[in-house]
């Protein structure tokens, strides 16, 4: 039901209640009927529900079975190895699904402890949870609001609702009826929400919502609903598994049969099946996924980015649409003076001379009819006063001085019906009036304009002027005073009759202005093919004036407010959403079609917002991102990435991290699969040529789980390459495995796989099976090891510079260690069953592991030589022929 277009009398009778408010009787049987006045949320799912749907992947099903058969032969170490691995990749996967689950319980902290209620015709205090519709609440300032409800009585009451607007400002409550069907939250001035604050004034309301029915309870139901989506690495690496496990079950199957064909004992069938699974399995890569994003994460924190889902740090790198909240984010959250109006010309503020008759008295107005104070870094008062304050700052006039010497001999405190504020002063041995209200209420008390010479009658073209005036700066989005004064007789009592016959002073124009940093992120988004929205709960004229200075509306563009959103079908809204760059005094469900119009377009979509109506929005997005200085707690929770410095510029740089993290998975990803097939391509050979296993399953173990992950690591750690936001958002529908990737993989595992056979056939003839074995596997550990350099970049070292990544060094100095200390270490020897080669065996393993690498690189540059056109010259230009 909609209680703001209804009257006081109306709504009485739709709740069955009056001024008196309700019975203990009527409460009780209310409260059976609604429930207590508490969110509720959905059931979460248990913990050990969760670890185990970390078992449901098919790669991870091979490698248990792998685990299996290696126990039932005896292979204890292999099993072993096996099991720690995948069981820390649940572990990981369990907490940070837990981690996303948080969102309801800072919702549920806005709920008010207790409230002041009308109980059987007197004012009692009750616990919030018990209030029922048609209570009447008693409010006062510094009270948190407890239900949503519609004003019957108002004393100068105003209320902060940026909790669910967005917008600080606080918003004056009026017992009025509002005529129109269609109302948006910020525009609702005869109703109030649970969650907001009581800054100013008193009244009463009576309750019209409670619980999941209050405005705070369908944003509570709006995150229930919305369900987290898969980033694009998630189900590129989905599709990439499942891809991967059906061609190792087949191969493997194969190989079995086979096997068993050429009269191989079962045991010894399965064994060597199993070590083509574990030869073809990436154990690492969920390992080194997880560690990339978590590296990632850091470098954020050092840029003011917080990053909660470490999932996230990918989805950041093929962002198309960023839906940005306006204050704070893209301005600077507070309100500042931008023009001023005297003496019939529009001045900068920092033109204004205090010599001046008419800029003097314009001064005084603005910091002595003024409630608000700044000490030092702490201002205390409504930002529209405190702009006037840093005003006369800026102008080197000292408010706290200004009001001392000219004290207060009488107030008049704004009152919502004048819609005025006047302060009395002795100046210049005359008391004086100071006034500055709402334009055009000050307008029609007014009869004089002050003049360098004087006041002088206001004549109608002066009335004129300044009503033309005030128009232009509100289509700019500009929020307007109107400052005036009246000589006053000596010994006068003030009163509001008195606000009189007034003397114009002048109109003064603020707004929240962009962030100079927000104005360059925003064009190089538009550089990096990303797209800014705005959406505000702000008024449509003064998001639009933002947008147009920041870049986001351009000519041609459309800025829509939530009234008009909601009259749109969604095809409409779809035939029409390119255009749309403004959003204006929308509601939370207003954002979530609006992510969900983006995202059914295909297009991967961040929001940022900071207040509790943003939060099933951050949650819907792909990337929510909260603000960390004004945000609440509820949005904090919902976001998977925190902005500590509240800056859009910030996100921008968290897409450039992104882009990188993204393509250095990709690249390790390219490492471990080009190595692990040419270790597969080394065991089929051998099978097919009835030769002895190159590889014993300790062998494939150490090479896949340590000398692979440190090169990984290492790949993960690539810094970003130049020009990476000057390139468009990757497509989020392109899997992993596409066609060059592939045939990178192949060519590359089919050159390490060639040398690593050529060392296996040196072995044998030198020393038989067991030289064989050792050959193969210290060439194949050793020429991965330099292939983690031709994965870093899909350019040659040379260019890049072999130093740019001191990890990818470290990374190789520490396995080539560890594979020397397998290879002539007694001990080791036993335990990785190597025999101890001699130095020409060790100098033959050192040349063919380097020489794929050797071959990549030459063909690296080549490729990067025929790519690149040749600068031209000078001489080119002037005699190049006709």
């Amino acid at each position: 039901m909609k209680f703001f277009n209804q009257t006081q009398q109306e709504v009485f009778e739709s709740l069955h209640t009056g001024s008196d408010g309700l019975s203990s009787r009527q409460a009780l049987k209310r409260l059976e009927e609604y429930g207590p006045n508490t969110l509720t949320e959905s059931k979460k799912t248990s913990i050990f529900f969760i670890f185990l749907k970390q078992f449901q992947d098919l790669l991870v099903l091979i490698l248990i079975c792998a685990a299996v058969i290696s126990m039932i032969s005896g292979n204890l170490e292999s099993t072993l190895v096996i099991f720690a691995v995948i069981i820390l990749n649940a572990i990981l996967g369990t907490v940070q699904h837990r981690k996303a689950e948080k969102s309801l319980d800072s919702l549920k902290a806005l709920s008010a402890p207790t409230a002041k209620v009308q109980r059987d015709g007197a004012k009692v205090e009750i616990p919030a949870s018990q209030i029922v519709p048609g209570d009447i609440l008693m409010l006062d300032a510094g009270d948190l609001i407890s239900a949503d409800a519609r004003i019957i009585d108002s004393h100068s009451l105003q209320v902060n609702e940026s909790s669910l607007t967005g917008e600080s400002v606080p918003v004056e409550k009026l017992d009025v009826v509002l005529p129109s069907q269609e109302v948006a939250l910020g525009d609702q001035k005869n109703m109030i929400f649970s969650g907001s604050l009581v800054s100013y004034g008193r009244g009463a309301a009576v309750v019209t919502a409670t619980g999941m029915d209050t405005e705070l309870g369908k944003i509570a139901s709006l995150m229930n609903q919305t369900k987290e989506k898969k980033t694009p690495l998630q189900i590129s690496l989905d599709q990439f598994g499942s891809r991967l496990a059906f061609a190792i079950l087949v191969l493997c199957g194969i190989i079995f049969l086979l096997s068993l064909y050429r009269d191989m004992p079962i045991l010894d069938s399965l064994m060597f099946a199993v070590a083509l699974a574990v030869a073809a399995i990436p154990e690492a890569l969920s390992s080194i996924v997880t560690i990339v994003q978590a590296m990632g994460t850091q470098k954020m924190v050092r840029e003011h980015a917080i990053i909660k889902d470490l999932k996230a740090v990918e989805s950041l790198g093929c962002v198309s649409i960023v839906c940005s909240d306006k204050t704070g984010t893209l301005t600077q959250n507070k309100m500042t003076v931008q023009s001023c109006y005297l003496g019939g010309q529009v001045l900068d503020f920092h033109n204004l001379n205090p010599a001046s008759p008419v800029h003097k008295y314009f001064l005084y107005t603005a910091l002595l009819a003024n409630d608000s104070a700044i000490a030092g870094e702490k201002q205390i008062g409504d930002p529209t006063e405190i702009a006037l304050l840093h005003m006369g700052i800026m102008l080197r006039t000292d408010p706290a001085k200004l009001q001392k010497s000219y004290p207060r001999i009488g107030e008049l405190p704004f009152d919502s019906d004048r819609k005025l504020m006047s302060t009395a002063h002795v100046i210049d041995g005359q008391p004086v009036l100071l006034t500055k209200g709402a334009p055009d209420i000050l307008l029609e008390k007014t009869i004089r304009i002050m003049t360098e010479d004087g006041p002088r009658p206001l004549t109608a073209i002066d009335k004129a002027e300044i009503l033309y005036q005030n128009q232009s700066f509100s289509e700019q989005g500009l929020r307007v005073l109107a400052l005036a004064l009246r000589y006053l007789p000596d010994n006068a009592v003030l009163t509001p009759d008195q606000e009189t016959d007034f003397i114009f002073l002048g109109l003064v124009s603020m707004i929240d202005p962009p962030r100079p940093e927000s104005i360059d992120a925003v064009a190089q988004a538009k550089e990096a093919g990303i797209r800014t929205i705005m959406i505000t709960g702000d008024h449509k004229i003064t998001a639009t004036a933002i947008a147009k200075q920041l870049g986001i509306y351009t000519a041609g563009d459309l800025a829509l407010t939530g009234t008009e959103l909601d009259r749109l079908t969604e095809k409409e809204l779809d035939e029409k959403l390119p255009r749309i760059s403004v959003y204006a005094r929308v509601s939370p469900e207003h954002k979530i079609r609006i992510v969900d119009s983006w995202q059914r377009r295909g297009h991967i979509t961040a929001m940022t917002g900071d207040g509790v109506n943003d939060a099933p929005a951050l949650k819907k997005a792909d990337i929510g991102v909260a603000m960390g200085i004004t945000g609440t707690e509820v949005s904090k929770d919902a976001a998977s990435m925190i902005l500590t410095d509240d800056c859009f510029a910030t996100i921008i740089k968290a897409v450039a991290n992104g882009r990188n993290v993204y393509q250095n998975i990709k690249n390790a990803i390219q490492f471990l699969l080009s190595g692990n097939t040419a270790g597969i391509l080394c065991v089929l050979f051998t099978f097919l040529l009835a030769l002895p296993v190159p590889f014993a399953p300790v062998h494939l173990l150490f090479i896949n789980l340590l000398t692979d992950s440190l090169p990984a690591l290492a790949i993960g750690m690539e810094p970003a390459e130049r020009g990476l936001l000057k390139q468009k958002p990757r497509d989020p529908k392109q899997g992993i495995l596409t066609g060059d990737f592939l045939t990178a993989v192949l060519w590359q595992g089919m050159l390490l796989s060639v040398f690593t056979m050529a060392a296996y056939f040196i072995g044998m003839n030198r020393g038989g099976a067991a030289m064989a074995s050792t050959m193969a596997f210290a060439t194949l550990t050793l020429a991965r090891l330099f292939h983690g350099f031709n994965c870093r970049n899909q350019r040659s070292v040379f260019d890049i510079g072999l130093g740019s990544n001191k990890y990818s060094i470290a990374a190789f100095g520490a396995g080539f260690l560890l594979l020397n200390a397998v290879l002539m270490i007694p001990g080791l020897q036993g335990l990785f069953s190597v025999s101890k080669p001699d130095i020409t065996e060790l100098c033959l393993i050192y040349v063919l592991a380097f020489l794929p690498t050797l071959l990549i690189q030459l063909i690296k540059v080549i490729r990067q030589a025929v790519r690149t056109p040749r600068p031209l010259l000078s001489y080119d230009i002037q005699h190049r022929p006709r």
